[in-house]
């Protein structure tokens, strides 16, 4: 254990040492002349020895408080200089980013040179992980997270909410039984994947009867929306498509949209990072681009391109 007087004392003595003032001293530490002199008063009765001598209005270092002196302004322009390093460090570098594989691949990473163009200074990690992270115990700064925002011990921030909608190839408008209406999907392979947001649902919102729900084939089934999204992209079947992982499939004319009913869904994408960590420089540079990028998306119809990366 170091033994070391009161910092608040030592900062007293450095500046009053420093200026030979007690005045100046307290202006620049903005406190009173009164604490100074106090200040100075426990730290000489700490060491045990008098750092200044006072001769009517001059103040003069002893020679204890001169040998003490080089070192004090040493200790403290060591220390903020390490604390400037450690705000740029907070400034720039690495940024670890968590999120999961569907919104990385369908949404984030498209849209990601943008914000390295913006802030070259950062440095992003991308980390694909499909369950809750522990911003305590893993290397993560901030993470996108699907669900209802009800998680403990983190900030979360909505990011967007989202529809879902049928979604297919363009190929499915035409042929021997071209998608025209929901009862048309009898003939089609329905697309699944595991979000709670599944088809029964959306087919009695269309008011589709029984029976076209009993025939329609829904015999492939994905653990990750993305490739439910390539699957139907490349005529496989028919999918739920929800509107932020569709947007660029959809103005790219790779998928499209042949029903208008649209449901909105019970989760939504939020941002999240540690408590009381959002105004840190690079954390905050990131979730505000990520809010930016959700607004452009909701200014751009989804039958218009994308701006580009």
């Amino acid at each position: 254990m170091r033994r070391l007087p009161p910092l608040n004392a030592l900062r007293a003595f450095e500046a009053a040492a420093r200026h030979l003032s007690f005045t100046k001293a307290a202006g620049e530490l903005n406190v009173t002349q009164a604490a100074i002199s106090h200040q100075i008063r426990a730290l000489e009765d700490w060491l045990g020895m008098p750092l200044f001598r006072r001769q009517n209005r001059a103040l003069l270092l002893t020679d204890a408080g001169q040998a003490y002196l080089p070192a004090m302004r040493d200790a403290f322009d060591l220390m903020q200089q390490a604390t400037a390093k450690l705000h740029q460090r907070d400034r720039s570098g690495a940024l670890n980013v968590s999120t999961f594989t569907s919104f990385a691949a369908k949404w984030l990473m498209p849209r990601l040179g943008r914000f390295t163009s913006a802030h070259p200074e950062i440095e992003i990690r991308l980390g694909i992980n499909d369950s809750l992270v522990d911003f305590a115990n893993d290397e993560v700064d901030v993470g996108v997270r699907y669900g209802r925002g009800d998680w403990r011990g983190v900030d979360v921030d909505l990011l967007m909410t989202e529809e879902v909608f049928v979604v297919c190839s363009p190929k499915l408008l035409e042929g021997e039984h071209p998608l025209r209406e929901p009862a048309d999907l009898r003939y089609h392979t329905l697309l699944h994947d595991d979000l709670p947001e599944d088809w029964s649902t959306w087919l009695d919102a269309a008011g589709v009867d029984d029976a076209v729900k009993v025939r329609a084939r829904g015999d492939l089934v994905f653990n990750h929306s993305e490739m439910v999204l390539q699957a139907a992209a490349d005529g496989l079947g028919v999918a739920l498509g929800r509107s932020a992982l569709v947007a660029d499939d959809l103005a790219a004319g790779r998928l499209v949209k042949p029903f208008d009913l649209q449901l909105p869904t019970q989760s939504a994408y939020y941002v999240v990072h540690s408590e009381n960590a959002g105004d840190r420089p690079k954390i905050k540079a990131f979730t505000d681009w990520l809010h930016e990028e959700a607004a452009r998306d909701h200014r751009t119809p989804a039958n218009e391109p994308a701006p580009p990366v």
